[in-house]
């Protein structure tokens, strides 16, 4: 009989996503703090010093210049992403890309602050980082794949329920490469089930075989993805289970972990209550933080706006004339109606019925420069001033006017979820996905929006932030 004094005897060295994160972490920050000391070395010898000494360290480099580790892995953020720290070509590109933005950040500084550059903006200092950080950031990802990736540091899965829920974690897999972890197959009390395959996982047996699948094939992990009613001795037996030493997991939070997302066309109707009632009630003190990081974005952002607004008014207005600005309705927190303020990139009449349109991939209602404004967000700038009026903030769900709303609210479950929140110039959705042109990229789009609203926190905020410069580099707007 199967009982909780069967003990599991798999290995530990199986990584979780967040400790799959925090590795890579900890080993970029390790060797960004290698590249600074080689940096230092090969400057100290190329200097009157002529040694590397600790005379040196005090007197020649700048306090920042010791803060340099920090601002490599801040560079590295996109390269957090589990799935994409899988793959070598995006490594390669994002180290890349990082150590271009980290370059040319340095170059703006060091030719405004002409004087005197040689002491607070070392050109040797810099340079030797910015070679020596990211040769041996590559090799520890290299290594990172070859090793962390390995069956041998994967989590041996068997996913309990067969059913649709157990179905979409399966399609997530067969999307999701390198995989996540080594899934040795399924468990489903339907006898039609049992023995045949699905998306090419086999069906091993019922519940009442749990325990010796989980002995015989070392399993870590089981997945419990029964939407329905579970039996009682299905119960009993995962509980059973996690005594042995199985980590026991409910397939919706798998999938968060997997896609950042929450799945929302398998939720029940509770759901709602229990994860946006009880669990995303906001502290007083994220509220406060939050609206004082909108006040400095937003003033920041208001003065970078009130600089390119001559620039950005002689484009629209020799392209296609008057107005420069814009203003439509949108639904805020609450589904209250604010005004948002854009530069205006589309014709005069570019909703001639007055039927609320889709923005669409190299939308043919934009004008010329509009197309430039779009794609760089620059049209975006003036809603800083709606993050000032406390109207929006920086980080939320994208504001939606209020007639799709109303639209998507018949087709899309949860929907209104989303106005739980300010509306925000970006967001998890936007920095993850982009836009959305139809019902099934809405739904994609809301499931960034809701784990967004259920995890939110003030370093969810910056790193959504951080994130976004890459997609204002990628001209990815429409």
């Amino acid at each position: 009989m199967s009982g909780p004094n069967r003990v599991h005897k798999s290995k530990r060295w199986r990584l979780h996503t967040r400790e799959r994160r925090t590795l890579l972490v900890l080993g970029d920050f390790l060797m960004a703090v290698i590249a600074m000391l080689v940096a230092l070395y090969f400057w100290a010898i190329g200097e009157i010093f002529q040694e590397f000494s600790i005379e040196f360290l005090l007197e020649r480099p700048p306090a920042w210049y010791y803060l340099l580790p920090f601002i490599w892995v801040v560079l590295l953020v996109e390269l957090y992403d589990i799935h994409r720290a899988g793959d070598w070509g995006d490594t390669v590109r994002g180290v890349a890309i990082a150590t271009l933005i980290g370059l040319g950040f340095y170059l703006l500084l060091f030719f405004y602050f002409t004087d005197p550059p040689n002491s607070l903006l070392p050109r040797r200092g810099v340079a030797g980082f910015f070679v020596a950080a990211p040769i041996l950031t590559l090799i520890w990802r290299f290594l990172y794949i070859r090793i962390f990736t390995a069956p041998a540091f994967m989590r041996r899965v068997l996913l309990v329920g067969a059913g649709k829920a157990g179905e979409t974690l399966l399609q997530v897999m067969d999307d999701i490469w390198p995989p996540p972890f080594y899934l040795v197959g399924i468990i489903d009390d339907d006898p039609q089930k049992i023995g045949t395959e699905i998306q090419n996982q086999m069906v091993l047996g019922g519940s009442d075989k749990l325990m010796d699948i989980v002995e015989q094939k070392n399993v870590s992990d089981v997945i419990v993805a029964i939407s329905g009613e579970m039996q009682g001795s299905t119960f009993q037996i995962l509980l059973d289970t996690q005594e042995g030493g199985i980590e026991i997991s409910r397939m919706p939070s798998v999938y968060e972990e997997l896609l950042g997302r929450v799945p929302i066309r398998l939720l029940e109707t509770d759901w709602i209550l229990r994860s946006f009632v009880d669990q995303t009630r906001a502290s007083e003190f994220f509220e406060l933080g939050k609206r004082l990081i909108d006040m400095l974005g937003g003033f920041i952002g208001v003065v970078i706006m009130i600089i390119l607004l001559p620039f950005i008014s002689i484009g629209i207005l020799l392209d296609s004339g008057r107005p420069v600005f814009y203003s439509q309705t949108r639904a805020g927190r609450g589904a209250q109606s604010y005004r948002i303020l854009k530069f205006r990139t589309m014709h005069q009449d570019a909703e001639p019925d007055g039927v609320p349109q889709w923005a669409a991939e190299d939308d043919e209602r934009a004008t010329r420069f509009g197309r430039i404004l779009r794609r760089t967000h620059i049209d975006e700038l003036p809603q800083f001033i709606n993050v000032l009026r406390g109207e929006m903030s920086l980080v939320g769900p994208r504001a939606e006017r209020p007639e799709l709303v109303e639209m998507f609210q018949k087709h899309v479950p949860f929907y209104r979820a989303r106005l739980l929140v300010k509306p925000g110039m970006t967001g998890w959705a936007q920095v993850n996905f982009g836009y959305a042109s139809t019902i099934d990229e809405t739904v994609v789009k809301l499931e960034f929006d809701l784990y967004y609203i259920k995890h939110r926190n003030l370093l969810t905020d910056m790193v959504i932030l951080l994130r976004t410069p890459s997609t204002v580099l990628g001209l990815r707007g429409q």
